[in-house]
């Protein structure tokens, strides 16, 4: 049913089904991924070709050419999803066994929406450096690392350090930053498509310097915003070059002063409602709780604003507040609402592509390429309701991921060159098949029928 027939009270109890529902599947189930053999096996003879004693000649190959781990195992096309469960959406600090859930829905999201396999890794450690050597310590088996739910400001030495290590060659992305402001980005794009007005003259207001807007900022720089047009705000207000706090705590948290050095030039202060009038575009990645956003401060931004609320798992304003109050177009990060401005959009196709390539890192270029790809993508079906393409328009990971490879290829980071038109079928083919498996299973009654909810 479309989201305005609805009234509030149908709006919310739609909001919460699918937490309800999720406390009947998850015990049901017991989890949501498992391991399932690649490499058929034709009779028990086949053993003895995937394990002793065949295998001994894929090790050896591998031992005298180290790049053959790439052809002889899964390597490849393996990830990790490594978290320490200290900001597990928005429920805060909650351990890594409570964290498991969310890493592998990570997983299955990563399988089957970019035919990746993704594995939870949920670390007994709060300490950033042994996060970083384990990460490290990784390397031998997997093909890339999603770092996922770390708090800040651990979650920047964790990236930055790994990313700069010399002796790490496999990318490590961390989601909760790149591939949420991957996807707000697109959204951006596609929101200014349908209310026509240009990337290099809008006014954005950004409530949170966290892990997700600070990497969304340094995008929709990349991407031809003013930095000069921004304003952002933290718990205690506008940030700005010379506010005492962020000043004094440059060396804790190097991003917010940098930003605080790049936007803001008028030097504003105050809450959000007092430095949102007359922005284009709202975007909030701060406290899961509608009511943090108020409605009299939507509607003090420009005609035609935007408003991507995007916490989890509830948003900091209900949509149809945001509407009733003046914005034109408005998203969250949840799927049961309009415009979905969530990471599952981004980190399958990105991975695919990066992948497919076998990129060294994933740069700024490589995720606006991405973003661009999702905009353009939806560009000619955009409406208000729908800036950019859905999940279930599968299209968009293969697009991803071929924009993505291209683009490392362009910059000089990938191990493995491709034709653009070889690389987007390889990526369709992979995902095509990671789909229809799971589809095929299910219909067979090896994945056991759901219950009703």
């Amino acid at each position: 049913m479309p989201e305005e027939k609805l009234s509030v009270e149908e709006l919310k109890k739609k909001a919460e089904k699918p937490g309800k529902d999720a406390m009947i599947m998850h015990p049901f189930y017991k989890g949501k991924i498992q391991s399932i053999g690649k490499a058929p096996v034709r009779s028990f003879d086949d053993f003895a070709i995937w394990y002793t004693p065949g295998v001994a000649k894929a090790c050896t190959a591998i031992k005298e050419d180290p790049a053959k781990v790439y052809e002889m195992t899964n390597k490849g096309n393996m990830v990790a999803v490594v978290s320490d469960g200290t900001r597990v959406l928005g429920l805060g600090d909650i351990g890594p066994e409570a964290a498991g859930p969310v890493m592998e829905g990570k997983a299955i999201l990563f399988k089957y929406l970019g035919g990746v396999d993704a594995w939870p890794v949920c670390l007994d450690t709060k300490d950033a450096d042994e996060i970083i050597k384990t990460v490290k310590l990784l390397q031998p088996s997997f093909g890339g690392v999603n770092l996922e739910d770390i708090s800040k400001p651990k979650c920047y030495k964790v990236l930055e350090e790994l990313r700069n290590d010399p002796d790490v060659t496999i990318p490590v992305w961390h989601d909760d930053a790149q591939g949420t402001a991957t996807v707000v980005l697109a959204g951006v794009m596609g929101g200014l498509n349908v209310v026509k007005k240009e990337m290099e003259n809008i006014r954005v207001a950004m409530l949170g310097v966290g892990a997700a807007n600070t990497r969304t900022a340094y995008l929709l720089f990349a991407a031809g915003v003013d930095p000069k047009n921004v304003i952002m705000v933290d718990s205690k207000g506008a940030i700005y070059s010379d506010r005492e706090d962020i000043v004094e705590e440059k060396d804790y948290d190097t991003f917010k002063y940098d930003l605080a050095q790049k936007t803001n030039p008028d030097r504003m202060t105050g809450d959000l409602g007092e430095v949102i009038e007359g922005t284009d575009v709202l975007i909030t990645a701060s406290r899961p709780q509608p009511g943090t956003v108020k409605k009299e401060w939507v509607s003090k931004m420009a005609n035609d604003a935007i408003v991507f609320a995007c916490a989890n798992p509830l948003p900091e304003i209900w949509p149809w507040d945001a509407k009733d109050a003046g914005a034109r177009i408005v998203g969250t990060g949840r799927s049961d609402f309009d415009n979905q401005i969530n990471n599952s959009l981004g980190f399958p196709g990105i991975f695919r592509g990066t992948l497919d390539v076998r990129a060294t890192t994933i740069t700024d270029e490589m995720c606006v390429a991405a973003a661009k790809a999702l905009a353009d993508l939806g560009a000619d079906e955009a409406t208000e309701r729908k800036v950019i393409p859905t999940m279930d328009q599968w299209e968009l990971y293969p697009a991803e991921a071929t924009a993505v490879g291209m683009k490392a290829i362009e910059q000089g980071i990938a191990k493995k060159e491709w034709d653009e038109k070889d690389l987007y079928r390889h990526a369709e083919e992979i995902i095509r098949t990671a789909r229809g498996s799971s589809e095929i299973l299910y219909e067979k009654g090896f994945i056991p029928k759901a219950p009703k909810t």
